[in-house]
């Protein structure tokens, strides 16, 4: 039977550094939000000119599918703010705190690596649509930097995430984990 975490969302404090990042963190997720909210009227467009109108539909389709994936990538720092993601938390709340801070900052170096590496890659494979002006083979023929944007927005806003929540656990405005002393 699951049971609810004791993990709470992000602190900041009185750091500026971290309220901005944490500030930055929302309005993706309301840019998030505002993506799936067009992503569901889109499609819901889309059924009244396909079944009412009889008619085709021409760039619904892949505008939903861009919305709901930039919509999950956008929100990637958002979802980290509120300590969303998926975790086990069985060893570190079974770890006594000295250990558990270890291994947080482990578990949070490798993170904050293997996001950098998806970001310069993101950023590199966005930079080369966008200078070769790649289009979509489709009808509409979307320019693919447009949705293609959002994965080093999302890696890049994700990783200011992690970095604050790791400097927010090394000057102790937060616990390791989120979690209390227990």
């Amino acid at each position: 039977m699951a049971g609810q975490s004791s993990a709470v969302a992000a602190r900041t404090g009185n750091n500026r550094f971290l309220r901005t990042i944490a500030a930055l963190s929302t309005l993706a997720g309301w840019c998030s939000a505002a993506m799936i909210v067009a992503a569901v009227a889109i499609t819901c467009q889309m059924i009244f000119v396909r079944f009412v109108l009889n008619q085709s539909t021409v760039w619904q389709t892949e505008a939903v599918i861009y919305l709901a994936i930039g919509a999950t990538l956008i929100g990637l720092p958002y979802v980290q703010l509120l300590r969303g993601h998926v975790n086990v938390d069985l060893i570190p709340l079974s770890l006594p705190k000295r250990a558990r801070f270890y291994m947080y900052l482990l578990t949070m170096t490798l993170s904050i690596a293997i996001v950098s590496v998806v970001l310069f890659y993101g950023y590199e494979h966005w930079h080369l649509t966008y200078e070769r002006n790649w289009k979509s083979d489709t009808v509409w023929g979307v320019r693919l930097w447009i949705p293609y944007l959002s994965i080093p927005i999302g890696f890049g806003l994700f990783l200011l995430q992690l970095i604050a929540d790791l400097v927010a656990v090394l000057l102790k405005i937060d616990t390791p984990f989120g979690l209390e002393d227990v």
